[in-house]
């Protein structure tokens, strides 16, 4: 199998850092309460219709419906998205601005709402050197899934062994392989820059 031509970036705890505790670490003051909210109440198996296309408003309602002695709480996920998010990660923004140097092509492929893509995108000056994207609740479907794969390679015009998939989800990143590509599974910032001199990227 020949080396990757060209870069496919996750986003969420990738390229920026994104966490609901960030979030309701601020509106929960015990972390026990904090914990069982999060485990129990705005689980990540919720959000995940959401990354499917699923509206805010509706995810919210729904669950406010089931719970509704935490709706306030519940609504925050929706009002204050944002302070989810801690910043991007400097180490790869500098390696998406080191590969873009190179003319290595990058994209994204994304598990990620279609009503917080814009806001998301422009967190960080690197996503302007993204070719192209597939984001999840745009198409109505999420990784790992392979079809979301699939059409990852149509639109980004190439075969899976053309790609080196970075993802922060083990489960992301053994599906790609199963596939074909090249992967990545990012645990650390400070790897990132060596996986991609291994791949002969940079």
């Amino acid at each position: 199998m020949s080396g990757p031509r060209a870069v496919i970036w996750d986003v969420g705890n990738v390229i920026v850092r994104w966490s609901p505790r960030t979030l309701y670490s601020q509106i929960f003051s015990d972390p026990a309460e904090c914990d069982r909210f999060l485990s129990h109440v705005c689980t990540m198996d919720w959000h995940m219709a959401t990354d499917c296309g699923v509206t805010f408003a509706e995810n919210c309602a729904a669950l406010s419906a089931e719970h509704p002695e935490y709706a306030r709480e519940i609504a925050a996920w929706q009002t204050r998205w944002s302070d989810m998010f801690s910043g991007a990660i400097p180490e790869t923004e500098a390696a998406i601005e080191a590969l873009h140097e190179k003319g290595v092509a990058q994209f994204v492929l994304s598990n990620m709402s279609h009503e917080t893509f814009d806001d998301t995108f422009a967190m960080s000056p690197a996503f302007g050197r993204i070719a192209d994207q597939v984001i999840s609740g745009h198409e109505g479907v999420i990784k790992p899934d392979p079809v979301i794969f699939r059409l990852a390679c149509q639109r980004f015009g190439g075969a899976p062994e053309d790609f080196l998939f970075i993802d922060d989800g083990a489960h992301n990143t053994e599906a790609a392989r199963a596939l074909g590509f090249h992967v990545h599974h990012f645990t650390d910032p400070a790897a990132l820059r060596p996986a991609l001199e291994a791949a002969g990227l940079l």
